[in-house]
């Protein structure tokens, strides 16, 4: 548990009655009687009671803390004063949560064109997909923060057992959409003892969401493709993913839905046929040029290409990676606004 210093006024008072206590109700130092201390106590401001209750509250809230995370394990932590992050985007929760001081450990996709606040104290652990359990476990962490979502980081999950026999605390998580980024920001200042920062980063952009799905008219539900290029390729995404949610939210409409084969075996013909409003594409990696022609030779090299609707009206739009590859988190907002003033031009 972590200590707290009293506020002055406090200090002092605390001070004048041991003193008045030991003197048997003599004239303290400064010519006060102990009913005159007694009377002073009485008229303090009433902040600074509610100060005391404050703290101690706080410093409740900060004991041992028990949850789940998105493996079903229940996880008890206290104080965690050394955090390892493997994700970028985790660190950054943690970081939105109050606990920069503490991150002494993370992924190097923290680095990748994101400001996230991340101290610079912090030590480099590998890669996302690579961690290095060497470099993590000499970092002495009191818990480890992984990602749940095991199709693409099986390394995660190999690092369990280890953790587990060095006694290490290791919680896994999986966030896709904002409610999923909610629930990680709770548990995470529920753990630092932060709740305004549960408000400020939490419950304060869920209501611009909320809003901005509520002013948003898109008139007739229209149709849109959503794209993430690859090194192989492009490949359509459901209206599951964190930007297909995004858009359906906002009333347009996947065709991805009506067309499910088109996510395991794409077909420009099958696209041309069903001639999308819009179509939205989401880079891999950070190479604008071999994104650009990796979308010439993949797909827009098809004649029918530019007789497209969404081609024709200018709605063939590359999305910024920084909103909708990487997870938005406190800025998750931002993102629906973007796509609202897309299609609401």
């Amino acid at each position: 548990m972590k200590k707290r210093k009293l506020s002055h006024k406090l200090l002092t008072l605390l001070l004048a009655a041991a003193c008045l206590a030991g003197c048997g109700g003599a004239k303290s130092a400064q010519g006060q009687t102990e009913t005159e201390v007694i009377a002073t106590a009485d008229s303090i401001d009433t902040t600074i009671a509610e100060e005391i209750v404050g703290k101690t509250e706080e410093s409740e809230a900060q004991g041992p803390y028990t949850f789940v995370d998105d493996l079903g394990q229940e996880i008890t932590v206290e104080n965690p004063e050394r955090v390892v992050t493997l994700m970028g985007s985790f660190a950054e929760i943690w970081v939105l949560a109050g606990g920069a001081d503490s991150l002494v450990g993370t992924s190097e996709d923290t680095t990748d064109n994101r400001e996230l606040g991340i101290p610079e104290t912090a030590v480099n652990v590998g890669t996302y997909q690579n961690p290095n359990m060497e470099e993590l476990l000499a970092l002495d962490p009191d818990l480890v923060i992984l990602s749940a979502e095991t199709v693409r980081t099986d390394n995660h999950m190999t690092l369990k057992s280890s953790l587990e026999a060095a006694g290490i605390p290791a919680a896994y998580f999986s966030v896709t959409h904002f409610e999923d980024y909610l629930k990680m920001l709770k548990i995470c200042t529920d753990i630092t003892g932060n709740s305004e920062a549960y408000e400020k980063n939490g419950l304060q952009v869920q209501k611009q969401i909320e809003q901005i799905l509520a002013d948003t008219e898109l008139g007739e539900e229209p149709a849109f493709l959503l794209l993430i290029t690859y090194s192989g390729g492009v490949r359509p995404q459901n209206s599951d993913s964190m930007t297909g949610r995004m858009l359906t939210e906002l009333g347009a409409h996947n065709i991805i839905d009506d067309y499910p084969s088109l996510l395991t075996q794409f077909s420009m013909e099958e696209v041309i046929e069903v001639d999308p409003d819009y179509i939205f594409v989401i880079a891999m990696g950070n190479d604008d040029e071999a994104t650009r022609k990796n979308l010439e030779e993949s797909i827009e090299s098809n004649p029918a290409w530019s007789s497209l609707t969404a081609v024709v009206n200018e709605r063939y739009i590359l999305l910024p990676r920084e909103q909708f590859l990487y997870k938005p988190n406190a800025k998750w907002a931002d993102s629906y606004q973007y796509l609202a003033d897309l299609m609401t031009k």
